[in-house]
């Protein structure tokens, strides 16, 4: 979703920009193995509620209103439909962001992270891990064997080394916008310019363009 999805680099720093911060400490902590996915998410509302103590999820919820879809998402995910693809976000990003734009594009499936909350409504501190930022393969892995598919008969798109493991369990692995060489190598196809659409004929074939399939 961060970067393909939507036209910001990761939910959880679109968050931080609303109040002007940065957890550059938690994630130099994180790739030193110092903290897990948990304790990482634990940091970011430690932050957050130095600016806004009593922080809801209606509030996160309307921070992330504003997060801007990618170029040609619509048309992606039309044509996806239209082909009788089934859909799914798999996101170390905010399960809110993701259940805005899952409802928009008419997604089937959202797996992202979250928080724990109070009767109210208010964050607790603590956090929901449904993704793990280097576990994605595994939560795919998952996602097949309950919907009955295989890695031959699913695509994945990404743009971040946490997404080579989407790749590696998928027939089809698209870079989109790709941040570095090893997310290139790992693909099959590379989309480079900041338009979705060009990722349809990537997973499908333009030689599917008329005919349904069945990839996830």
């Amino acid at each position: 979703m961060d970067g393909t999805l939507v036209d910001v680099a990761s939910s959880w720093a679109a968050v931080h920009d609303h109040f002007g911060e940065h957890n550059a400490e938690g994630l130099r902590l994180f790739n030193e193995n110092q903290i897990d996915d948990l304790e990482f998410i634990r940091s970011d509302i430690r932050i957050w509620w130095k600016h806004a103590p009593d922080l809801t999820i209606e509030d996160l919820e309307a921070i992330l209103r504003d997060v801007p879809l990618m170029p040609g998402a619509h048309a992606l995910l039309d044509g996806l439909h239209a082909r009788g693809v089934r859909t799914a976000i798999v996101s170390g990003g905010i399960d809110l962001l993701a259940h805005r734009i899952g409802a928009e594009l008419g997604i089937d499936l959202t797996l992202a992270n979250g928080f724990r909350v109070t009767a109210d409504g208010r964050l607790t501190g603590d956090g929901i891990v449904r993704v793990p930022i280097h576990g994605k393969e595994a939560v795919l892995a998952t996602l097949q064997e309950q919907l009955g598919f295989a890695p031959d008969e699913t695509g994945a798109v990404g743009n971040s080394e946490i997404d080579v493991g989407l790749f590696r369990r998928s027939r089809v692995g698209v870079a989109f916008l790709p941040a570095d060489e090893e997310v290139r190598r790992a693909a099959t196809h590379v989309v480079a310019e900041r338009d979705l659409a060009q990722v349809l004929d990537a997973l499908t074939g333009p030689e599917d363009r008329d005919r349904p399939a069945r990839n996830p």
